[in-house]
């Protein structure tokens, strides 16, 4: 009883506070705060369009008007009205624009948790916020939003309140109001939706991202059964019916019939100003704001022209393409077509972040350079196998080679180099989101939990384009108010992710892919690209496929999927890259890029190719080595090859071996294409020359006719020759003794001293 007692006295005193605190805050509101003048006209206009302008300052000829279908409060069956003061304000047409009751509880609440979690805005408040506030939060924005909720009560009744609050409320996916969200996400008007449905967009408005049928379908279920709840314990709807809705499934029915508008590029504009200025599109529209962009309209021409090309491929499936400007992030054209804002999706990027997340990364860290050799084979790492594609190894291969082949045993090689936190390290400062699941090695093929867009990933590739400094991508360069006052200029800095010499290295890398490697197909281009491609999906078939390829000018990257992973035959090397050919060969048809820019950081080196293939070593050529036993490779200064030693100049024989098989002498041995191998038969007191190898690698086989009872020597003398063919240098090898018994197989071998 007396704790009962003392806990309402805190009630009592605290509520006794908040109301308080709202009579001074009204107080200093008439006082000291800006008042913003109540226009009703605003608050039932349901017809908007934003002016979005392209560099040129040309108007961007794209539609993007939006919440244009109103529908009439009489048609708008009562259960989806309930379904949303059920759940956002269930004193509606009690109140007279605030509600003391949810700003104590509200505030209870948030003094108990220590945080703020639950706001205490009506639906009046709510509808005066997306019409003529902003979103921040400060004091004043909330003054001026319980003054003109009080004002709004008196000027409309409770159901034309409630009728332009379901008209102008966002429900994420460019639909604002219930018809417009009714159509999209169940194909049907505001008047048929069901009881569930109608709970559904109900439990979204909080947040619409987060509870999004699409996104998040279980976090969405569970805020829908909240709802239903909610509803039942108004006595809205029945036990009976509560038990039905809430146990049926949420079946989302993309309308397909409306023109798709999500993925334009003014859309992505002012959903990018929507994010700048804290405030909804409908404010946006209603403020007569105006945003400026980086779009040029020949690039964007160009990518519309490009895929009415492709269509006939490209409708099969999902799609988006981008060109990035690499020197300031600004993005230059944008195109996409999907049921769904392709770039607020995460997909799977496959091969496309090994440049990004562990190349680049290794040579920034002098852990490798392009000709660094390594061992391509099964691995294991921290219980993680990955495979080659088609189990296919190649021994040993250079990392420039591993890259351009995508080989996934070798990346996880140079990957456990770099480590985890580091790999991280660097996708956070090029702005690739990572889950805190994403903890294992298989990050560095692209595995991730949720994975990463478009966007960000042509943005990664930018950088090394831009010698190395990262810039965020963005298609909003600044945006105006009424008046013409800029309230907003993107004037992001750019941060260093990499040494330019790392930058040019990689390029250098992501070249060879461009010209023998998966993204070949762009090697006919009369100019330095740089590529690389990717494909995600399962054994049964391919879900992503991505070219992302970049010049000195541009960064461009195309998509091809389907968000709902239906599964496809695209894959990276294919129609992705022809997209990326033929987009370039379209922008640059007057005048074609420059090449990449050497920094002087870079020096090409000349290495010795004995010690390069036999020991696996990277090693300067010596002056007296012949120039068929060299290779020129670009080193950063900062991680140079060792000096060749002498040894390198001496030739070296092979072990021979060898049997006697049907009357035939069989020898083997292993070759080195830079050294010239003499094979001699030595019978008694005669040798004789049978054989000359040269320019040939790996393993050698050589037969020679042997008699019955014979009995004969082999052995190899190998040379090292200079480039006028004389001899630097030259080993014997042990003789080979072999005898023909008459048995089908006989073999004898003796160590031969000379």
């Amino acid at each position: 009883m007396k704790k009962t007692l003392i806990l309402s006295l805190k009630i009592l005193i605290c509520f006794i506070i908040i109301i308080a605190i709202c009579l001074i805050g009204i107080c200093l509101y008439s006082l000291t705060v800006q008042r913003i003048s109540f226009n009703p006209e605003i608050i039932t206009d349901n017809n908007l369009i934003i002016d979005v302008f392209n560099e040129q300052n040309l108007l961007i000829n794209e539609e993007n008007s939006f919440n244009g279908t109103k529908v009439d409060f009489e048609t708008i069956p009562e259960y989806v009205k309930e379904a949303f003061i059920s759940i956002e304000d269930k004193d509606f047409y009690k109140h007279n624009g605030i509600s003391l009751k949810r700003i104590g509880k509200a505030t209870l609440n948030n003094l108990k948790n220590m945080k703020i979690k639950e706001g205490a805005s009506t639906i009046s408040q709510q509808l005066i916020k997306n019409t003529l506030l902003t979103n921040e939060k400060t004091l004043s924005r909330k003054l001026n939003e319980i003054s003109l909720a009080m004002q709004l009560e008196r000027n409309f009744s409770k159901n034309e309140i409630l009728e332009n609050y379901l008209n102008i409320i966002y429900f994420g996916s460019n639909c604002y109001g219930i018809e417009s969200a009714g159509q999209y996400y169940f194909s049907k008007s505001a008047r048929d939706l069901s009881i569930a449905e109608s709970a559904t967009l109900a439990g979204m408005i909080k947040s619409p991202n987060f509870f999004s049928p699409i996104k998040n379908p279980e976090i969405c279920l569970e805020r829908r059964n909240l709802v239903l709840n909610e509803m039942k314990k108004d006595g809205k709807i029945s036990n009976t019916e509560f038990e039905t809705e809430k146990n049926k499934e949420i079946e989302i029915k993309i309308n397909n019939k409306k023109k798709n508008k999500l993925n334009t590029y003014s859309q992505s504009a002012i959903d990018e100003a929507v994010e700048f200025l804290k405030m909804p599109e409908k404010q946006i529209a209603i403020g007569g704001y105006k945003i400026y962009t980086y779009q040029n309209l020949d690039n964007q021409i160009a990518i519309e022209n490009l895929i009415e090309s492709h269509r006939e491929n490209l409708d099969k499936n999902d799609f988006t393409f981008i060109d990035i400007n690499p020197k300031n992030g600004g993005i230059l054209a944008y195109i996409g077509k999907s049921d769904y804002k392709i770039l607020e999706y995460k997909r799977q990027p496959g091969s496309t972040v090994k440049p990004l997340l562990v190349y680049g990364p290794a040579i920034n860290e002098d852990l490798i350079s392009p000709a660094t050799l390594i061992l391509d084979e099964p691995i294991s790492i921290e219980g993680y196998e990955p495979k080659n594609i088609n189990d296919k190894y190649y021994d040993f291969i250079s990392a420039r080679e591993a890259l351009s082949k995508s080989l996934n045993a070798s990346t996880i090689k140079i990957a456990s180099y770099v480590g985890l936190e580091k790999i991280k390290n660097y996708a956070n400062k090029l702005d690739i989101k990572l889950d805190k699941n994403d903890n294992n090695y298989a990050l560095a093929l692209g595995g991730m939990t949720y994975g990463t867009n478009l966007k960000q990933l042509v943005g990664g590739y930018a950088t090394f384009a831009n010698k190395g400094d990262f810039i965020k991508p963005k298609f909003v360069h600044y945006i105006t108010d009424k008046d013409g006052k800029i309230v907003f200029k993107n004037d992001e800095k750019s941060s260093t992710v990499f040494r330019e010499d790392s930058a040019y290295l990689t390029t250098d890398m992501l070249m060879t892919c461009a010209t023998n490697g998966t993204a070949r197909k762009l090697s006919e281009l009369p100019f330095e690209v740089a590529a690389k491609t990717g494909t995600a999906g399962t054994k049964k078939g391919n879900t992503d496929a991505y070219n992302i390829a970049y010049t000195t000018k541009n960064a461009v990257g195309a998509w091809i999927g389907n968000m709902d992973n239906r599964l496809m035959n695209v894959a990276g090397g294919n129609l992705p890259t022809l997209l990326v050919r033929d987009y370039f060969e379209k922008i640059y048809i007057k005048k074609l890029p420059e090449n990449f820019k050497r920094p002087t950081s870079i020096q090409e080196v000349a290495i010795d190719l004995n010690e390069y293939e036999i020991n696996h070593n990277i090693a300067v050529a010596s002056p007296l080595t012949a120039e068929r036993y060299k290779k020129n490779e670009l080193f950063s200064r900062f991680n140079m090859p060792k000096e060749s030693l002498n040894y390198n100049q001496i030739a070296r024989s092979p072990t021979l071996n060898g049997h006697v098989q049907n009357g035939k002498a069989i020898l083997n041995f292993n070759a080195n294409s830079y050294l010239k191998y003499e094979i001699y038969r030595q019978k008694g007191a005669n040798c004789e020359l049978i054989k000359i190898i040269y320019g040939s690698k790996n393993k050698v086989l050589i037969e020679d006719e042997i008699g019955e009872h014979e009995k004969i020597g082999y052995f190899i003398v190998t040379k090292l020759l200079d480039n006028s063919n004389n001899i630097i240098s030259e080993e014997k090898s042990n003789v080979l003794m072999l005898y023909n018994s008459g048995n089908t197989l006989s073999r004898i071998k003796e160590k031969w001293y000379t």
